[in-house]
Order: C-alpha cells, then structure tokens, then sequence
C-alpha cells in the first residue's frame, strides 16, 4: 500500500484525530506517542489529555509537543477515562476520530489502511477496527491475539462478545459519534470503569454499520497492574452496560446476556491464568458456569484451563505449606515469552480456526433471536 504523507495527500484526505487519555502514565505515554506519529498516514492531530496525573506524564507530553506540532496537549481534574476522551473529541477537528490508550502501541500502517477502509465503504459504516496482539512491557507480544471478519450489522453479535476487544483498535466517524454521543462518565463515578469502549460500540451499531481491516496493527498492552486487569469494576461495568442495553432493546432473549456475562468472566479466567493468580482464576470459571449453565461446557479451553489453575493453586499451597518460596528459575509468560509480530502472523492455522469461530458466532448467535424484531436506529432488522 502507498503510504500517504505528501502535502499533497495530506491536503485532499481526511484529517484524522487521534484521542489519548493519559492517567499517570510515565512508563509507556512516550511508547505510544512515537507510535502514533510514526503512522504512515500523517494527516493527522493528536489530542493528548492529561487527566490529572502526579507523575511525569504531563512533563512528557509536553517535551513531545513542543518538538512537534500536531500534539496539542489538555489538562483537566482526574475524572476518568471517558471524560477525558470526550474532551478531546469535542476539541478535535477531524472528520475521524481514532482513540488509542496511553500504553497501547500502533503498527505503522494502522491509520493508513482504516482510513482507506473509510474511503472505500458506504457512508452507512460508521466505525473501521483492527485485529490487535497483547503485548508486554517490552512491546514484544504475548502469543494472545484478536482477529475477527464480523461486519455489517453487528448489534446481537456485540451484545454477547466484544469481538472488537479494546479501546485503542477502532476508528469511528464524527457524524456518527455526533448521533450516539460521547463515552460514558457516569461509569467512573459508579465504580464501574472498564467498558467504556464496549457501551460506546454497542451505541455505534445502533446507528451504523461496521467494518475491518483484516490485519494485526494494535498493540494492547497487558501488565500487571493495568486498569485492564481490575476484573471486578469491569464486571460490574459490563453489568451496567449490559441493563441499558436491555432497556432499550427489551425484545433481545435473556440468554444472549447469560452468554455475554460468561464469556467476559472467562476471558477474566485466562487473564488471571496469565499472572498466575490460579485462586481467582477458578472464581472468574465459577461465575462464568453460574451466569451460563451450557456454552462453558462447550469449551475445551475452560477445562484446560480449570485443570491447569487447580494444579497451579495445588503446588502453591504445598509450597506455602513447607515454607519453599517460589522456584526462582521458573519465568512467568510475561518474562519468558519472547515473540515477534511475524510469529503471530504465522499462526495461520489459529488465525484461520479464530475466524471460522467468530464467523459462525456472527451467524448463528442473531439466528437465536429469529422470532424477534431488533428494532435499531437505522431500522428494524428482521433476524
């Protein structure tokens, strides 16, 4: 693909407006600012939003503004994620808004190919997203990656799964977040954060259709102590996100929220699997079986999964017991991984069998509500 930064290029496309909520984040703001006006799509303002940070992200940001002027840097009282992302899209002057997480990292052609996604689609579609790699603090990946072809009218299917999968993989149309509104700030102040993007999406699918970009150019970042990582607040969000939407759409059957609430607590599951927290692993399989009393028996992965975070509890209570510390030469996944994003691009077989799963999710999840009337913004969607 031609890269696009001429003057030229840049003065007949669209301008981008890249969204960054920056909460006390001096380790990575750098990483991720280098990412993004490194794109090879260069039409583009970066709205960096300090959202009261005590560290010294907003002395950062600041150097990096003052050595290039796309970055315009906001401050504002800690108010959370979704505040600060409002203030920058109602600040910014883009056509599309493309938000991405202070620890998250862009491949270079990321804003490239979703703003010739844009340029190539109806003016129905509203919102263009990435597939996206979990990275460590060492930006290498995690071997986890999200890769999904669902499009078009994604309502029912986004109600029971996230398949878009973070904040920083997606870019949206300005008119069409001007129909749906902004992020939601009362989540924060009900100790609910971490759906933000999710309730914002669902809202979009109301209203416009969907599109991707068929390749790995996100880079989510999971460590220890990420936001991402605080699974209660996140549950209760989702929770939150989730009677909304059945306010709104009362004809959507009860089940698909059962299933919804079980798949978010089993990615929980496999994200404590991951730091090695065996005990909350199991708790977050236990609430997934009690919020759907099928589809997690369906799944290989929950059995591995059990059997391996039963074993992993096992050893550390008899280690605890005998008083052995925990055996130094064994690295954590974290540490111990060491791949590239050309490995996970070879994975074509799990790639492959990725797709064909949420193909056939897509198709037959809205087929369980065929005697109902969806009844979306942009009209009444028989199913």
């Amino acid at each position: 693909m031609t890269t696009m930064n001429s003057d030229r290029a840049a003065s007949t496309l669209p301008l981008v407006s890249v969204i960054i909520p920056a909460y006390n984040a001096e380790a990575f703001i750098e990483k991720t600012l280098k990412s993004v006006l490194s794109q090879t799509y260069q039409n583009l303002e970066v709205l960096v939003v300090d959202d009261g940070s005590q560290d010294r992200t907003p002395e950062i940001i600041k150097s990096i503004a003052q050595h290039d002027k796309r970055v315009i840097v906001l401050h504002q009282k800690n108010a959370g994620v979704a505040a600060a992302r409002n203030l920058g899209i109602e600040t910014s002057q883009g056509e599309f808004i493309a938000p991405i997480d202070a620890d998250d990292i862009w491949y270079p052609e990321n804003l490239e190919k979703q703003v010739q996604c844009f340029l190539e689609s109806d003016p129905s579609v509203g919102l263009v997203y990435s597939w996206s790699v979990d990275i460590d603090q060492d930006d290498l990946p995690t071997g986890i990656f999200r890769a999904a072809k669902i499009e078009g009218e994604v309502y029912v299917t986004l109600v029971c799964h996230n398949f878009i999968g973070n904040a920083s993989a997606s870019m949206i149309r300005r008119d069409c977040l001007q129909q749906v509104g902004g992020y939601n700030s009362q989540l924060k102040e009900q100790a609910a954060q971490g759906c933000e993007d999710w309730d914002l999406y669902l809202r979009i699918a109301e209203v416009c259709q969907f599109r991707v970009v068929p390749d790995f150019l996100i880079g989510y970042r999971k460590i220890a102590n990420s936001m991402s990582r605080d699974s209660t607040q996140m549950a209760k969000s989702h929770q939150l996100v989730m009677q909304a939407v059945r306010h709104r759409h009362p004809e959507i059957p009860t089940a698909l929220y059962g299933f919804s609430s079980s798949s978010l607590y089993i990615y929980f599951a496999h994200q404590s699997h991951y730091f090695k927290d065996h005990k909350i692993t199991l708790f977050w399989l236990g609430k997934a079986i009690k919020s759907d009393v099928v589809t997690p028996y369906l799944r290989l992965g929950v059995y591995l999964l059990a059997l391996q975070s039963s074993l992993g509890l096992a050893l550390q209570l008899m280690r605890a017991r005998v008083g052995l510390a925990e055996n130094p030469s064994f690295k954590s996944k974290e540490t111990k991984n060491r791949m590239t994003l050309d490995d996970i691009k070879h994975q074509k077989m799990a790639i492959k069998l990725k797709l064909l799963v949420g193909d056939a999710f897509h198709y037959f999840i809205p087929k369980l509500a065929r005697t109902k009337r969806i009844k979306l913004k942009y009209g009444t969607v028989e199913r």
